[in-house]
């Protein structure tokens, strides 16, 4: 049986407004200027820290002491304005119908992610496959949270007809380092950079197609 593991942010959900606000809120708490959302949201993808130390150069050092404050912040609003990108339910109720096991790789923290997803209503679909920061001792572009991910659909093991799917360069790695087909979505906002990819999709439907081709 086949498998699909998808990104979270900029590939299920468009999270830019909600993570935007939270980083220029804790900008805020320590008396710097906010910066513009694009600028914000260009530094998601490698995980809080990463994103902390990128879109508040002037933390130095202060990591441990500024994360409880955007961790919180987000908590309370990382659903103000989040929303699914159009075509991402009925793709994953019709992957779930034609027999797909799905999976979720992201490098979001934990509490966010299962939070976000049982607000969609999307849980149903991943079950416990589902590979957050935090969860793994390494982030992607590693495969492994991959690896862990496939670990928990029914022992499934990674093939290269397998697909992951994501916006940016770390999903691209991570699904060419685990061995499986890469689709990149053009409609996200992360960043390719040198990444390859097996096929680019403008909306999520279209990974219908592709997956079609596989069964």
């Amino acid at each position: 049986m086949n498998a699909v593991f998808f990104d979270l942010d900029g590939t299920l959900i468009d999270s830019r407004a909600d993570l935007a606000a939270t980083v220029n809120f804790t900008r805020a708490a320590l008396g710097l200027a906010p910066i513009p959302q694009e600028e914000a949201v260009s530094y998601v993808g490698n995980g809080a820290r990463r994103l902390l130390e990128r879109a508040i150069p002037e933390l130095e050092g202060r990591f441990d002491e500024v994360q409880p404050l955007f961790l919180e912040q987000y908590r309370a609003h990382m659903l103000d304005a989040t929303t699914l990108y159009p075509g991402v339910r009925s793709t994953l109720a019709e992957l779930h119908d034609r027999g797909w096991l799905m999976g979720l790789s992201t490098n979001k923290p934990n509490f966010a992610t299962h939070a976000i997803l049982e607000h969609f209503g999307l849980a149903r679909y991943f079950g416990a496959a589902v590979v957050a920061g935090g969860d793994c001792d390494e982030l992607k572009p590693s495969p492994k949270p991959l690896r862990q991910a496939a670990s928990l659909m029914r022992g499934h093991r990674i093939s290269s007809h397998d697909w992951m799917v994501g916006d940016n360069w770390t999903d691209m790695e991570a699904g060419t380092n685990a061995g499986m087909r890469t689709a990149f979505c053009t409609f996200g906002f992360g960043v390719l950079k040198e990444s390859r990819y097996t096929v680019k999709i403008n909306r999520m439907d279209e990974l219908l197609r592709q997956c079609k081709a596989e069964e």
